[in-house]
């Protein structure tokens, strides 16, 4: 393995355990990056004008892609959905943060892992 693949493996794991420690263990916890002036995840979907429902749908995308991209340490072949996957949804947390004017802070730990992810897609190709 080159230095590269070891990278793509550190890359794959921050952004995997990141959704994941998100939308599993913190999803009712405060943090300054929710949308608005939410306290939980689905406060912060309510300020999006998205339904409880659409919340339940997108965290089970996010947490099943993170599941991928990290299964994909040790079956390659699953990396592009994980990668792409997690990078779609994302962009629309980004989307969403621009929609309701919040601070652009807001919607940093989003671009850095669509850039992570964007990295991984392109190594794997």
């Amino acid at each position: 393995m080159d230095v590269i693949d070891y990278i793509i493996i550190v890359l794959k794991v921050i952004v995997g355990l990141s959704i994941l420690n998100v939308w599993l263990i913190q999803p009712k916890k405060p943090t300054k990056w929710r949308g608005g002036n939410a306290k939980t995840i689905v406060e912060e979907f309510k300020v999006y004008g998205l339904s409880k429902s659409f919340c339940y749908v997108i965290g089970f995308l996010k947490v099943g892609l993170a599941l991928i991209l990290l299964a994909s340490i040790q079956f390659e072949a699953l990396t592009l959905i994980g990668s792409l996957g997690l990078t779609g949804l994302l962009l629309g947390s980004i989307i969403m943060h621009i929609k309701v004017k919040d601070e652009l802070y807001k919607s940093f730990p989003a671009f850095l892992f669509i850039v992570m992810n964007l990295i991984i897609a392109f190594e794997s190709i």
